[in-house]
């Protein structure tokens, strides 16, 4: 029998076979058509990462987390608001989204970006 303690999900398998690799950060995660994609390719304690793909038109409703989160696009432009202050977020760019503030994210048109997730 396997210790429960020992077992490693396929998803960390995966995440494990990204390590110690150069990576094109927008060939991790496709485009999908009417929907949002993610994919979280670091879970830890401190914090996560995760890759989204939006289609144009599609977003985030708005909602808040009890941690900072820097949202970072790797292609395309997004609106983003933050406590109703609205931004525009191009490749290249990123915006610090404050800790227990509402935010909302919109695709102007097809968009990718990076979550990054800092815990206390």
């Amino acid at each position: 029998m396997t210790d429960p303690r020992e077992e490693v999900t396929s998803a960390d398998k995966k995440r494990k076979e990204l390590t110690a690799k150069v990576l094109a950060t927008n060939d991790l995660l496709q485009y999908q058509d009417g929907t949002v994609a993610s994919r979280m390719i670091v879970f830890k304690k401190a914090g996560t990462i995760t890759l989204f793909a939006f289609d144009a038109g599609e977003g985030l409703s708005e909602h808040s987390a009890p941690y900072d989160a820097i949202l970072t696009v790797t292609d395309g432009e997004a609106d983003v608001t933050i406590e109703g202050v609205p931004f525009t977020v191009k490749t290249g760019e990123m915006i610090i989204l404050p800790a227990n503030k509402p935010h909302a994210v919109q695709a102007r048109q097809r968009f990718k970006m990076t979550l990054t997730m800092i815990r206390e």
